[in-house]
């Protein structure tokens, strides 16, 4: 069955209380930029490379109030304008009211996770189309979150660990890692994947492909609880239907860590199973940073 955006069917798809409480923050600083609505092809450098994202503004902005920014990565070998199609987060970010910036790989069009020395700084890019984001339209800096979709997933797993002072919280479709070492606050994370996935394997173990797929999704996830103070053990939930939730509880400053597993879902964003993008949003909706 479909889930449309409809929030409360999204929240129970995922094990979320519709009532729960989002973190408090400080109020944004007044703001006053004026900026046209809808999609613009962006510029600048970064680490003496030129470098591009595509930045959505949604319509209503009034250049006054600060909007809150959602930092979307494709996949490997991927485009910004593919992963806008995939995600759909424009749509969802035209109704809601937030900004999305779709961010687009240097070489090869492959982000540079795990680093690899001699190659683009994608962490610096990342910060620094925050910061351009943040001079041409009015951006509450405190609820900046990041998701991807496969090697974009493991970029946005970096980003929470490097960036977990600047990026609220995570989201990675596909492809979740635990970068560590990773020192910094706790980074509240969702996850989801496909069990079906031969791709990014659930299992992970997956030979000749180097240290990286080695991981499996449930350790991955157990790393990100361990960083957050959670409880030891991940409780399970299996409701009827393709969905499964494998979750921790008791972490640090709220931070929760829950993995979304998908039977039958292979290498793809999950949208006819449960709606993947909404509920992301509902889960970004209740946390931002605490200054």
């Amino acid at each position: 069955m479909r889930l449309e955006y409809a929030l409360p069917a999204v929240l129970a798809a995922v094990g979320f209380a519709s009532n729960a409480a989002a973190q408090t923050s400080s109020a944004p600083e007044p703001c006053s930029l004026a900026a046209a609505s809808g999609v613009a092809a962006q510029r600048l450098t970064s680490g003496d490379r030129p470098r591009g994202y595509r930045l959505f503004v949604p319509p209503g902005y009034d250049g006054r109030t600060p909007l809150p920014l959602v930092l979307d990565l494709h996949g490997s070998g991927g485009t910004s304008a593919g992963q806008a199609g995939t995600s759909r987060f424009e749509a969802l970010a035209a109704r809601e009211g937030f900004l999305v910036a779709t961010l687009e790989a240097d070489e090869g069009r492959r982000w540079n996770v795990p680093v690899t020395e001699g190659r683009a700084d994608d962490v610096q890019y990342v910060s620094d189309v925050i910061d351009h984001v943040a001079a041409r339209v009015c951006t509450d800096l405190d609820r900046v979150y990041a998701t991807g979709f496969s090697g974009g997933a493991r970029m946005a797993s970096l980003l929470g660990c490097r960036l977990g002072e600047r990026i609220a919280a995570i989201a990675p479709m596909a492809g979740l890692r635990w970068p560590a070492p990773c020192d910094g606050r706790p980074v509240p994370v969702l996850t989801f994947h496909g069990l079906a996935d031969a791709q990014n394997t659930y299992d992970g173990n997956a030979a000749g492909r180097g240290e990286e797929w080695l991981e499996s999704v449930p350790d991955a996830l157990g790393g990100w609880a361990a960083h957050n103070g959670c409880d030891r053990e991940a409780l399970f939930e299996d409701e009827p239907g393709p969905l499964s939730t494998l979750r921790y509880t008791g972490c640090d400053d709220g931070a929760e860590v829950r993995l979304v597993r998908i039977d039958g879902l292979g290498h793809t964003w999950a949208r006819d199973e449960v709606d993947a993008t909404a509920a992301m949003w509902a889960f970004f909706e209740q946390h931002a940073l605490r200054r």
